[in-house]
């Protein structure tokens, strides 16, 4: 089984930094325990060191969990912070911008729109 970006619900980054030595039961209890969120759903959950240079993504696929590393060689990933829930919300297409390198909340990308006609 793969992980297609188009089959995952919700994504979510948290806002914090987190010890990235955990494993998959650590970053399970997170979600459950500190976010108050169930990590046996269709979401994205992220992950960053202090120095946002590395993440950690875990995801369930309903035959097991995935845990997915990225470490950036030079930089570090950029994000606007929200301190009320600990996390905030991205699309696919602002993870792809994150898994780049990019910022998630760039005014330059081209907006999504639904033609009207041809």
């Amino acid at each position: 089984m793969s992980i297609s970006f188009k089959d995952i619900g919700e994504i979510y980054l948290v806002t914090g930094y987190t010890d990235l030595r955990k494993g998959i039961d650590g970053y399970a209890g997170i979600v459950q325990n500190t976010l108050k969120l169930a990590p046996f759903q269709d979401k994205l959950f992220i992950f960053c060191n202090q120095q946002r240079n590395k993440i950690k993504c875990l995801y369930w696929d309903k035959t097991g969990f995935w845990l997915l590393y990225k470490r950036l060689e030079t930089g570090h990933f950029k994000w606007k912070k929200d301190s009320t829930t600990g996390t905030v919300i991205i699309t696919e297409t602002q993870l792809m911008w994150l898994l780049s390198g990019l910022k998630t909340d760039s005014k330059t990308s081209i907006k999504e729109t639904s033609p009207k006609y041809v």
